[in-house]
């Protein structure tokens, strides 16, 4: 009887951890609506849009100043995710994305180079509220790159520097292209501009937007210019003609997800990060601690240690492999590491136990 109830509870568990690792089973629908007010998109948990090719603004030149005006809504002050980004799938770069960082606004730059890639950052503090309309205007010059909000200035940086290039790639609205980081809010207006806007025109263009007069924005030869009025459909129209139209999916997926990301790609230094360390540690200490007992008692192997720490081993790796097609999971080799040490950590308890 004891030997059934061991193995019945073994069961439990690896059923318990495959489905924690695994849930939900299959891709869900994407979550973007038309907003009922007729302002914009609305984005939910997992939600993403994004133009149909690489190369969305071929009108863009290489090295040249730009700006991008984004007219947005967040749905919180405290949760952050990936507003907007431009991917280059040919290297698998981001180039540039706008991220809700609880309440700051992050820009984030990567320039790849022939060797390296040498990555920025812009925080702009703050700035996020709940339910509050925003209006940002980001300017590249090269004396660096200004960001406006409302039209008013906020903050530059000389050393965040971006040029028309690094906006010429794929378009991806309301996610990141990578990883599953889906971000909450409407979207109601978003300009790409191949020059660097003064704080005039800054200004001059926020009143445009804000009032809706339409014809006038467009008059401003935008490179890219998409207004959120359609309504209706699965496609947000680019009003300047440049190809680069964006498509809404009908079914939620990350672009290009990672398989088994290495720790240090993955590493964090934050109480987030550390916090699911402990949980996959935590999570197979119950999976080592009683097919440790199955193994020796049940099986009576003469390495149960062993085979258990084995065992834990491969049902994370299957676990990490199969979450590369799921795209509310990532796939990476901390929690592989951080699974098989808290098998161990569950098989030595066993072990201890049964000394005593």
């Amino acid at each position: 009887m004891q030997n059934k109830i061991l193995v019945i509870l073994c069961v439990c568990i690896l059923a318990a951890i495959l489905t924690a690792g695994l849930w939900p089973f299959h891709a869900p629908k994407n979550q973007v609506s038309w907003s009922s007010d007729g302002a914009g998109l609305h984005f939910g948990v997992h939600g993403l849009i994004l133009s149909s090719d690489a190369s969305s603004f071929p009108g863009l030149k290489d090295e040249t100043s730009c700006s991008i005006e984004l007219w947005v809504k967040p749905d919180f002050s405290d949760i952050g995710g990936t507003i907007l980004a431009f991917y280059v799938p040919e290297n698998h770069v981001v180039t540039l994305s706008l991220h809700q960082s609880i309440d700051d606004l992050l820009l984030r730059h990567t320039r790849a180079g022939a060797q390296s890639r040498t990555k920025s950052k812009f925080y702009i503090e703050h700035v996020f509220r709940k339910n509050r309309e925003l209006f940002f205007t980001i300017t590249s010059g090269p004396q660096g790159t200004t960001v406006y909000m409302n039209g008013v200035f906020v903050r530059t940086s000389r050393l965040f520097g971006i040029s028309a290039h690094d906006l010429a790639g794929q378009l991806v609205v309301g996610n990141y292209p990578l990883v599953d980081n889906g971000w909450q809010g409407q979207v109601m207006g978003l300009a790409i501009y191949d020059r660097e806007l003064t704080a005039a025109q800054v200004l001059q263009h926020y009143d445009l937007w804000v009032a809706k007069r339409q014809t006038e924005i467009r008059n401003e030869s935008p490179s890219a210019l998409y207004l959120f009025h359609e309504g209706t459909g699965a496609m947000v129209r680019d009003q300047m003609n440049s190809g680069g139209d964006l498509h809404i999916p009908e079914h939620y997926f990350v672009l290009h997800p990672p398989f088994l990301r290495s720790p240090w790609d993955e590493f964090d230094p934050s109480w987030s990060y550390i916090k699911n360390v402990l949980i996959n540690i935590g999570g197979f200490v119950p999976l080592g601690f009683f097919f440790c007992a199955y193994f020796s008692s049940v099986r009576r192997f003469n390495r149960a240690v062993l085979a258990t720490i084995v065992l834990g081993g491969l049902v994370s790796l299957t676990i990490e492999v199969l979450q590369t097609f799921l795209p509310t999971r990532d796939s990476g080799m901390t929690d592989i590491i951080t699974n098989t040490l808290g098998t161990a950590i569950g098989a030595a308890l066993y072990s201890f136990v049964g000394v005593l």
